[in-house]
This record gives C-alpha cells, structure tokens and sequence, in this order.
C-alpha cells in the first residue's frame, strides 16, 4: 500500500481493489482501509461517478495507482486506526508538458480543520517530486471561499478561466532552473 505520511493524515493512494471495494460498500473499504468510513461518505465532487472513472482507468493501467485517487485518513490511536475525513487526487498521470491537476474533499464534519489545505500541499509535494512534473492544476469557483483559501495557502494562483462555466484554473509551477 503505497502511503504519503502528513502531521495528522495518512494518505493512502487508491488501488484497483479499493475502488472496487469502494463501490460495493462502505464497510469493504473500511476493512481494506483498516480505518472508519463514515456514514457521510463519498465527499463533495469525489463521487460515484468519479470513482468509476478511477476504477476504469486503474483496470487499464494498474500500474497507475497514485495518480488517481488518494484517501486521507485521521489518524488515532484508537482501534481500527482512523477515520477516513476525505479524498484527493490527480486526474491522471502527468502530460507531455509536465503538468497534473488536482482535486480534493473533505467530508463535511471535518472541514474547516485544515485538513484539505494539509491534503493538497502532500499531494503537490508527491507530484513535483515525480520525474518531469512542472505545474499543478486545480479548478474552482470564486464563490468557493474554502476552496480558494486552500490553494491560495498552498501557494496556487489563478491562472485563467477554468474548464467550467464561472470556474477559475489556478496554478503552482516549479520555478525555473537557474543557470549554473
């Protein structure tokens, strides 16, 4: 299981059977997980739908795994381990030009914890840290307040309009190599 280890999250990169899992029922992927999946789960636009396009793209390509989805779980010391508070990803594996989008959310009864903001700098750290990686994308809408203090504290900008009506890109690239 590959695992990404923040101060108070572990993120556990989704696999073919954890998909499957996933869409059988909750309590599958607790027991894969190893942690609690609350009632309240999936989270925001990490959804059914998303979730199957994940599965479908994995059973392609299973060596994939990590440039999909990725669950956050909190940990405890209590048993099984944590609870599952919310889910992150990338769209896919970098392009040609070395650029991956990220998404992200958070079950509703954690927001507000700076769990999403620990979530997306984790993910932005695994990906520059991925051969040919340059910039990280994200999409929003300004009257996503939460969303937008997360990339902001993350240090995206906007960088144009987004892919959806109303919707902004924003952005975070690696800074260009200096000359020696």
């Amino acid at each position: 299981m590959v695992t990404i280890r923040t101060d108070r999250l572990d993120l556990v990169a989704a696999t073919l059977d954890h998909l499957e899992a996933e869409l059988r029922s909750p309590s599958e992927l607790a027991r894969l997980l190893g942690a609690i999946v609350p009632a309240d789960w999936p989270p925001g636009e990490y959804d059914r739908q998303a979730i199957e396009v994940f599965r479908s793209r994995l059973a392609e390509d299973r060596g994939a795994a990590g440039w999909y989805g990725w669950y956050a779980i909190r940990r405890s010391s209590e048993p099984p381990g944590g609870t599952v508070i919310g889910a992150g990803g990338y769209l896919g594996p970098p392009g040609a030009d070395g650029t991956v989008e990220i998404g992200y959310s958070i079950v509703p009864r954690f927001e507000g914890r700076g769990y999403a903001t620990e979530l997306v700098r984790a993910l932005v750290g695994h990906a520059f840290s991925a051969p040919g990686v340059t910039r990280v994308i994200a999409h929003a809408h300004p009257d996503n307040i939460g969303s937008v203090k997360v990339l902001e504290k993350c240090g995206f900008s906007v960088a144009g309009p987004g892919g959806e009506s109303g919707s902004l890109q924003y952005q975070l690239s690696l800074p260009a190599p200096q000359p020696d």
